[in-house]
């Protein structure tokens, strides 16, 4: 398509052709600086997650569980595994790392004593106060100062993209 293209600029002919194929080419250009600027900014703000997490002693995955906890509340492994679609055994792994940090602890069912319930220590309550408060400061940060037309934009845009996402199959952990 390129060659063509630049065959019909050097003799000055236009066809619906030439049309249709410089726009498709610059068309896809254009996608793929999109997504370039996406998987950018995924790369900027995983290395940015993975290092504040690393300082408060967490893990992207031991992360996702406490996100996890504090929507369904205290519950058993099983139910952690079953919310966050991963083994039972993937999710004794994290709360045993989560208990040895001082995150979570395993506590005695009340309603049932053969059960053991994942809860919050002091610890991780705090530290998912603060996950929830860093991540309202460094929405403040980056978009305080963006004019909301171009705000609104943005969040359309963004929809649009998990939208299409959604409909290639690819699904939101959460």
């Amino acid at each position: 398509m390129a060659g063509h293209y630049h065959r019909s600029q050097k003799n000055y002919k236009t066809s619906w052709r030439t049309i249709v194929s410089v726009t498709h080419y610059e068309d896809d250009a254009r996608f793929a600086a999109a997504l370039d600027r996406i998987l950018l900014l995924t790369v900027m703000l995983n290395d940015d997650m993975n290092r504040g997490l690393a300082a408060d002693g967490l893990t992207p995955s031991r992360t996702s569980l406490l996100w996890t906890l504090r929507r369904i509340g205290p519950c058993p492994q099983k139910a952690i595994a079953a919310a966050m679609k991963i083994s039972p055994r993937t999710v004794t792994g994290l709360v045993d790392g989560l208990v040895a940090t001082g995150f979570v602890t395993r506590e005695p069912s009340p309603a049932d004593r053969r059960a053991v319930l994942v809860t919050f220590t002091g610890k991780g309550t705090a530290a998912v106060d603060s996950l929830i408060e860093q991540q309202r400061e460094f929405g403040r940060q980056l978009f305080a100062t963006m004019p909301p037309e171009r705000l609104a934009g943005l969040e359309a845009g963004l929809d649009d993209v998990l939208a299409t996402l959604h409909a290639l199959g690819l699904r939101s952990p959460f």
